[in-house]
Parts: structure tokens; sequence; C-alpha cells
């Protein structure tokens, strides 16, 4: 429950067009909860800890890490929905090395120009947060939009690849 006092929370929300690729195969990218550092170039770990593939309660850990290996950003992840009819799942950040607190986010997968298949999809990833020291939320709003458009054209890359073959 939160307090008059308390500062209010960060909210922001992103939409990335993939134009290549159809609601289901950007969906089964999204939907592989443990294998988002194929996706996001931003992060270059991303495993399971504890729970079961698709089920909400997996847990994963993201890391990034410098050209050495060493780790440098960390967070464990917990899968809370998902809906394969929908196309949406949200989760949130437990323990981190970046101070983020009360941080929730929903990435959907959605139709565009009437769901034809023919024009793509939206990839839309929005959060809400509680403020995190040393930033603002326009710092924070600014790296959902980049790391959006940077996991939308690494998902028509690989989208692209698997077609080709």
């Amino acid at each position: 429950m939160s307090k008059e006092n308390d500062p209010p929370k960060w909210e922001a929300k992103s939409t990335a067009k993939l134009s290549k690729s159809t609601v289901e195969e950007a969906w089964q990218l999204v939907e592989d909860f443990c294998s988002f550092d194929k996706c996001l170039p931003t992060i270059d770990i991303c495993y399971k800890i504890e729970g079961s593939d698709g089920e909400p309660g997996l847990v994963r850990y993201c890391a990034a890490t410098d050209e050495g290996g060493v780790v440098l950003r960390w967070c464990h992840e917990k899968l809370v929905t998902i809906d394969s009819t929908t196309r949406c799942l949200s989760y949130e950040v437990l323990e981190n090395n970046m101070g983020i607190k009360g941080y929730e986010s929903t990435i959907k997968v959605i139709p565009v120009d009437g769901g034809d298949e023919l024009h793509g999809c939206l990839i839309e990833w929005s959060f809400l947060a509680d403020p995190v020291e040393g930033m603002n939320s326009e710092d924070m709003a600014n790296y959902l939009e980049l790391s959006l458009q940077a996991m939308a054209e690494n998902m028509e890359k690989a989208l692209e690849k698997v077609s080709n073959n």
C-alpha cells in the first residue's frame, strides 16, 4: 500500500513495428522468456533459475557483460502472466544491482492494419516502476524506447534468417 509521501511511480510505453514478421512469428520469440538475450542486444546472458518454461512463476537471470565477460548489470525477473491467445506477457524485476524496485512490465505482440498478417505486427512494451536513484523518468522511458527499437531490429533479423533456411 503506498503512502501519501511516496513519490509517484514512473510509467512509459513504447511501440515498434516489425514490417516483415507475422504476429505468430514475433510472439514465438517474445514468449520464450528465458531467451531474451537473443532479442535484446543489451543483454548477453539469459537463463532459467526456477519454475517451468512458459508458466507464471518462471524466474530468469539476465545480465549484461563487458568485453571481458565481467557482469556489469544483472537482474532476476519473474514471469507473472502469459497469454498466448492475446500474445501478452508481464513480468516483474526481483533482485538486481541497478537499484530498480517495484518494476512491472508488459510486452504485447499486436497485429496491424486489421490483423491480415500482410503488414507485419507491433511490439508494445510498457512498464510501471518506483523511481530509481540517480535516474529520472525520462531516462528510463528513453532506455525502454531504444531497447525496444533494437529488439525489434534483432527480431526481424532472426526471423529473416529462419525463413531463408
